[in-house]
């Protein structure tokens, strides 16, 4: 069933439509501070199943979030702590790349090494082992694992 919340709905309304909600349910937003506050309430009251949605002047969805259990996200998909994780390692990444350091994986080690090293043959010498604390699987060495 959808349910619409007025353009100016309070955050006890909104909390009471998605409350009396039931799984499948939609609660459609009229504006954007609404969407931003249900999303809120959504998390908060940990509520799954129930769809909220942001609707243009025409009627369309513009967004739409859906709340879900950890263990509902289906193979392959990532929990927003996994995506979290990823995102702090592509700014450590970023960080990397500002400060000179390269990553090179061998085999099943990753190793940095200095940027400015411009002879590839002599990286090795100045080459530090990254202690990946088993995260990191080089293709060589588990091909099972991604589909070789």
């Amino acid at each position: 069933m959808d349910t619409d919340l007025l353009l100016e709905a309070d955050s006890e309304t909104i909390r009471a439509t998605l409350l009396s909600c039931s799984e499948g349910d939609a609660v459609n937003c009229l504006s954007e501070e609404v969407f931003a506050q249900a999303k809120l309430l959504l998390v908060k009251e940990k509520i799954t199943g129930v769809c909220i949605q942001l609707l243009g002047d025409d009627g369309y969805v513009i967004r739409q979030v859906t709340g879900k259990r950890r263990n509902e996200l289906g193979t392959g998909e990532f929990n927003d702590r996994q995506l979290a994780v990823i995102k702090a390692l592509e700014k450590v990444l970023r960080h990397c790349k500002q400060e000179g350091v390269k990553l090179v994986g061998y085999s099943d080690e990753l190793v940095a090494y200095p940027a400015g090293c411009k002879d590839h043959n002599q990286a090795s010498v100045y080459a530090l082992d990254i202690d990946s604390s088993d995260a990191y699987i080089g293709a060589d060495s588990n091909s099972e694992l991604i589909g070789i």
